[in-house]
């Protein structure tokens, strides 16, 4: 089931840094080189898989941008705010 704008905005206000289009929500990393930013990435595939739920990713050097949406539901659940859970402690690490 998909969350309503107030129901997403809410929830936001616990990922600082993450925003909505109302399709998706999403945020970008910026660290220190491309080596670091391919790290990144390549450890969200664990959670992502077992998750059964997978980001959209775009990489531009040392930026990750991530954005999440429930293409099945049609728009932004739980398994959205699940998965940036575990995305903002995979990130933290690079801090």
């Amino acid at each position: 089931m998909t969350l309503n704008e107030m129901e997403v905005r809410q929830r936001l206000a616990d990922f600082p840094g993450w925003i909505t289009n109302g399709q998706c929500i999403s945020t970008t990393y910026k660290f220190k080189d491309f080596v670091q930013a391919i790290d990144f990435v390549n450890r969200l595939v664990v959670p992502a898989e077992k998750a059964g739920h997978h980001p959209d990713l775009e990489i531009s050097y040392n930026r990750v941008t991530v954005r999440l949406t429930t293409h099945d539901a049609g728009g932004i659940t739980e398994k959205d705010f699940d998965l940036a859970k575990e995305i903002v402690r995979i990130a933290k690490q690079f801090q």
